[in-house]
């Protein structure tokens, strides 16, 4: 009897690691969907590249980017050159290249 309340408040604590696992990370397309409107909407991108963690994207407008947005999103640093802003967001700069690349096309 006592092996399966060992083993019920294991499953529990189990379960309650998972969710908090779970809640914890961000939803990837949610986050570059912010990204993309921060940046003033698809249409005001005219490229992206990514590398290592830097993430370069040329703007039409630079004016209208959300900057301080952008840095809420996690952003480590934020770099404007001309119609150009380099951003700092770390592991995740390729995988948002990819998926802005494909979403302005």
């Amino acid at each position: 009897m006592q092996y399966i309340q060992y083993l019920i408040i294991i499953v529990v604590l189990v379960i309650a690691a998972l969710v908090i696992i779970k809640a914890s990370k961000k939803d990837f397309h949610i986050e570059a969907n912010k990204l993309v409107e921060y940046l003033g909407g698809k249409d005001n991108i005219i490229s992206v590249e990514a590398n290592m963690s830097r993430f370069k994207v040329m703007l039409k407008d630079v004016s209208i980017v959300n900057k301080d947005a952008i840095q809420k999103l996690g952003a480590r640093g934020i770099v404007e050159i001309d119609n150009q802003l380099k951003i700092i967001l770390g592991t995740e700069a390729e995988r948002l290249r990819k998926y802005i690349e494909d979403l302005i096309k």
